[in-house]
């Protein structure tokens, strides 16, 4: 936990970009029958069915840079050590192809490994890829502190909050979502600091006697 917490007290450097990886499913849902839309002067809201058809599952990485105000998210079909390997080229090879070393915080889930590069990518390109990396593990039962969940939270609440049918429809209104963070540049303020934990987290510290 202090691990993490010190990596967020280090200042903005842009050769060494701190960045928060996390993930999530979304199930993708159609209407079975078409919503019935506002009509002005006889039907105030829209009405929808409460019948869906299910169109399986997606899965959505969280890139997020919080000291830069800066976020992407990746969809992908599947959550396996393959995806995660490619979310992570992409991360290196084109978000950030000129810094030193990409600061990674994540959770320990058994994909988020510098070895699932190797079961996507050639030796030689998943060390590459590897050597780029300085990844900070999140504590078991502590993923609160990686700060992407803040990212999906918000992402669930202002763009995931309604019925959405196929991969392509899902990418296409998260990547609007994205641009308009963006744009604003929304940061993350982070308040939990070592001192705090220290305190209100006691009870995972060792005690000693005097």
């Amino acid at each position: 936990m202090e691990d993490v917490l010190d990596v967020y007290t280090r200042p903005y450097d842009e050769r060494f970009p701190q960045v928060c990886l996390d993930e999530t499913s979304r199930q993708l849902l159609a209407d079975a029958t078409p919503p019935e839309p506002i009509v002005p002067g006889h039907r105030p809201v829209a009405r929808e069915d409460h019948e869906y058809v299910r169109g399986g599952v997606c899965n959505l990485f969280m890139l997020t840079e919080p000291l830069a105000g800066w976020r992407h998210v990746v969809v992908s079909e599947r959550r396996a050590r393959v995806e995660f390997a490619h979310c992570v080229k992409e991360l290196v090879d084109v978000h950030y192809p000129e810094a030193e070393k990409i600061v990674l915080v994540m959770d320990n889930l058994n994909t988020h490994t510098p070895a699932s590069l190797y079961e996507a990518f050639a030796p030689e390109e998943a060390k590459r890829l590897a050597d780029r990396l300085e990844i900070h593990y999140t504590p078991k039962h502590g993923s609160w502190l990686n700060m992407a969940e803040i990212e999906l939270s918000v992402l669930a609440s202002q763009c995931l909050d309604r019925r959405l049918e196929d991969k392509a429809t899902l990418a296409r209104e998260v990547e609007g979502w994205e641009l308009e963070r963006n744009e604003r540049g929304s940061k993350i303020d982070w308040r939990f600091t070592m001192a705090d934990a220290r305190i209100k987290l006691k009870r995972l510290y060792p005690s000693f006697d005097d």
